[in-house]
């Protein structure tokens, strides 16, 4: 079983990019230009933008509920290994969205490093549990 300052720092490591997220995007709506009214717009431009930013937060929290959900093995290196593949996944995926919706040209090379790095980690996660069975 995972001891709680272990469980502990998992949270922490989990809870700072959604942080992060989280006051993105608040400091994103505080500079946002006013939308128009709904009733002027048309259906498609109510999502502009929004669908990435959702995308992210849900992508997010089903990494965490997959971590949360993972067995624990006892083996603190095995336990370690299989979150964090989780939650670089999580990165990835986020990066993705980042590419595909972005606007921002900084913050795309950004994705395309953190994709670059975080599927080698993945890569060296399951080298290591592959030689561990």
């Amino acid at each position: 079983m995972m001891n709680s300052k272990m469980l502990k720092s998992f949270r922490v490591a989990l809870l700072v990019p959604l942080t992060v997220l989280t006051l993105a995007t608040a400091a994103q709506a505080q500079t946002a230009k006013p939308m128009a009214s709904s009733a002027s717009m048309p259906m498609g431009g109510m999502q502009s933008g929004a669908g990435g930013s959702a995308d992210m937060k849900q992508s997010m929290m089903s990494g965490m509920d997959s971590m949360q959900k993972m067995q624990m093995s006892g083996d603190t290196d095995k336990d370690f290994a299989m979150m964090m593949k989780i939650h670089h996944q999580g990165a990835v995926d986020m990066a993705k969205m980042e590419l595909a919706n972005g606007k921002s040209q900084v913050m795309k090379a950004m994705a395309k490093k953190i994709i670059a790095a975080q599927k080698k980690e993945i890569a060296e996660f399951d080298r290591w549990l592959a030689a561990s069975k």
